[in-house]
């Protein structure tokens, strides 16, 4: 059996990083979930974020977050995550 395998079975467990999401019941859940696909999408690690957070990339509950996330990695000249917000904004 392939390493490569063997990796996609243990990712299937759980995630690799940790996304430093605060409580479901807590205000600012949905804007950390924002934050946290957006920042797995930059390192190719979208589908472990959406189980993380349990939103799947483009929700539309988050896309005002996202667009705030946009606008604020715009003033900071993060191209990458104004292309990624850009993306799930779509």
């Amino acid at each position: 059996m392939s390493r490569a395998f063997l990796r996609d079975d243990a990712e299937g467990e759980m995630p690799r990083r940790n996304y430093h999401l605060p409580e479901r019941t807590d205000v600012g859940y949905d804007r950390a979930c924002a934050r946290a696909l957006l920042e797995a999408a930059r390192v190719n690690e979208t589908q472990l974020a959406e189980r993380a957070t349990g939103y799947y990339w483009g929700e539309s509950l988050l896309k005002p977050f996202v667009e705030e996330l946009r606008v604020e990695a715009e003033q900071q000249g993060d191209d990458r995550l104004e292309q990624l917000a850009r993306r799930f904004l779509a």
